[in-house]
């Protein structure tokens, strides 16, 4: 028979020996937990009569991790996110969430799980920061579950992710950026090294900018588009692999003052791109790109900029580093040459001056010790 406390759910032995206890929801519904005894159900009870008295009790449907992480991606957040964020979110779920962790149940999903889960990818010889990256993950779509009361509380909450090795920049001193510019002296993509050395802009940004994003009077330089890869899953075999977007937070769409020698080198790699699309006549095509083929199309950023890149690396006697590094260089430069740090974030379009007090606080004691030297000067007797 079943027993009542204050109208708040029932206790009850069921004929198979095991107790049960259930809870009113809205609509009619019921709630039922099992357990081996009476004081295990009554605290299921007990915690669900509190979860539903703060309105975080999940009441939706059971299912299993894996099919509401597919839910999840697929109706719900691929539609609010960039095609390559999709790619990446999808091959996190397809060969890690889902095969690690996707076949327990939504609502018994445990830290235990979770922890397991992570230890066990670190011991493959997956990288801390990867690992963390299926953690931010899981954890934007567990806050999806929990508002649509699938699970009482976010388990990532509960759980510490691994910690994130600190990575180390390599930036070009001055003397190294004044070898790498004497040797693409004269290349036809020189005013883009240029260019990247001296605003710090992103090869996406560097490849989607266009003739009209750039004032030559004022030496205004705006950020409006990026130049991205379609993932490999989306592509269409007639279609463009690479396609415009917009820079991917508001902060990176921004405002950069040029430099004169910047603006002049970008004056004279017009009058170049023109009498390329003299010589091209019919063949070229006008997308106003400042950076472009020989025809007028994108660059390839791996095969135009990257390659074009080592190659001058290479010839200079410089170290092999990556062109984010370039972005690097400029941010380093300018934060050694005494430039405010929010600046420097405003030229960078980085979202939070966090961010990049974090990244570049290799520059910070440099700074401060100038700062000191400085302040000393001042009020020395």
């Amino acid at each position: 028979m079943a027993r009542r406390g204050h109208g708040e759910g029932s206790i009850y032995h069921r004929s198979d020996g095991r107790w049960a206890a259930s809870i009113s929801l809205e609509g009619g519904k019921r709630k039922t937990f099992y357990g081996k005894t009476r004081r295990e159900v009554q605290e299921h009870l007990n915690s669900a009569l509190y979860d539903q008295q703060k309105g975080t009790l999940a009441t939706g449907p059971q299912q299993k991790v894996g099919q509401f992480l597919i839910h999840w991606l697929e109706d719900v957040h691929k539609q609010s996110v960039r095609s390559r964020t999709y790619e990446r979110y999808e091959e996190i779920m397809r060969l890690h969430l889902v095969p690690g962790i996707g076949h327990h149940q939504l609502q018994k999903l445990s830290p235990q799980h979770l922890q397991s889960f992570y230890t066990k990818k670190l011991e493959e010889g997956l990288s801390t920061t990867t690992v963390i990256s299926f953690h931010n993950v899981l954890h934007k779509a567990l806050e999806t579950a929990v508002r649509w009361k699938l699970i009482s509380y976010n388990t990532c909450d509960l759980v510490s992710p691994p910690r994130r090795k600190h990575f180390e920049i390599q930036p070009l001193s001055i003397e190294q950026v004044q070898q790498l510019l004497l040797a693409a002296r004269g290349h036809r993509l020189e005013a883009l090294f240029i260019l990247a050395l001296a605003s710090g802009l992103r090869r996406g940004e560097l490849i989607g900018l266009k003739w009209q994003d750039i004032n030559f009077q004022t030496g205004m330089l705006q950020v409006r588009r990026i130049l991205t890869r379609v993932p490999t899953k989306m592509q269409d075999p007639h279609g463009a692999k690479y396609v415009e977007a917009e820079p991917k937070t508001e902060k990176g769409r921004r405002s950069i003052l040029l430099p004169s020698f910047v603006v002049e080198a970008l004056k004279q790699h017009r009058v170049k791109q023109l009498e390329s699309k003299l010589k091209g006549g019919s063949t070229w095509q006008d997308h106003d790109y400042v950076f472009c083929t020989s025809i007028g199309t994108h660059l390839n950023p791996t095969r135009d900029v990257l390659d074009q890149l080592k190659a001058l690396l290479r010839k200079a006697g410089l170290p092999d580093i990556r062109f984010h590094d370039l972005r690097h260089s400029s941010a380093t430069m300018l934060l050694s040459m005494g430039v405010h740090p929010k600046i420097v974030q405003e030229i960078l379009g980085h979202s939070q001056i966090s961010m990049t007090l974090d990244v570049y606080s290799h520059v910070l004691p440099t700074m401060q010790q100038e700062a000191m030297s400085k302040l000393n000067d001042a009020l020395q007797g």
